[in-house]
């Protein structure tokens, strides 16, 4: 892995929910690793790769080691790479999409569906400032289930064996054992015990 000048203070700052100024210096360091995200996925996107091919991909994309018990498909992509934690039994599935500067936490045992887009991030909503960005994490609790093609706003948490259907916008916290779906998702049951 190659060392990113500022990365270090760059979390710091994007972990403690800091605006991000743009063509500041921690711009700079997200921006440099950005391009070393996007060296990383072409690289697991581009031909076969075995489990443990791809763990180690995503262990170098990520900077810290991904459980043994960690399954993805690609491709996958990432915009920035070093704000993304797996718990063990993560399986994440095709075409996944994840912006995670602003942090992405999934827990143990959860299931992200085809192409689900997770995000962290905000530009400002000031035409003057639009270059500002605005991070917030995602945080998927233990044994949630993504349907395909969910989306996840910044600052959402998805509450531990909640359900996210199928093409849902979530745009707010979601409870554990919920069920929810829609755009933007809304509860319509909760998941059964057993």
């Amino acid at each position: 892995m190659a060392e990113i000048e500022g990365l270090d203070a760059l979390l710091q700052a994007l972990n403690s929910g800091q605006t991000i100024p743009g063509g500041s210096p921690h711009h700079a360091a997200m921006h440099a690793a950005s391009q070393e995200a996007l060296r990383i996925t072409a690289e697991l996107n581009g031909r076969y790769h075995s489990p443990e091919e791809v763990r180690a991909l995503m262990s170098e994309l990520t900077g810290m080691k991904v459980p043994a018990s960690f399954t993805l498909f690609p491709p996958f992509s990432a915009d920035f790479g070093k704000n993304i934690r797996f718990g063990e039994n993560v399986f994440v599935n095709s075409g996944c999409r994840f912006q995670d500067q602003g942090g992405i936490d999934i827990g143990d045992g959860s299931l992200i569906g085809h192409n689900a887009v997770i995000t962290t991030l905000n530009h400002d909503l000031s035409p003057k400032r639009r270059a500002d960005m605005h991070p917030a994490p995602v945080i998927v609790g233990r044994g949630a289930w993504f349907g395909a093609n969910v989306t996840v706003l910044p600052g959402v948490t998805i509450g531990d064996e909640a359900v996210v259907g199928a093409g849902a916008v979530v745009t707010k916290d979601v409870p554990p054992r919920a069920v929810v779906v829609g755009v933007p998702a809304k509860q319509v049951s909760t998941v059964p015990e057993g």
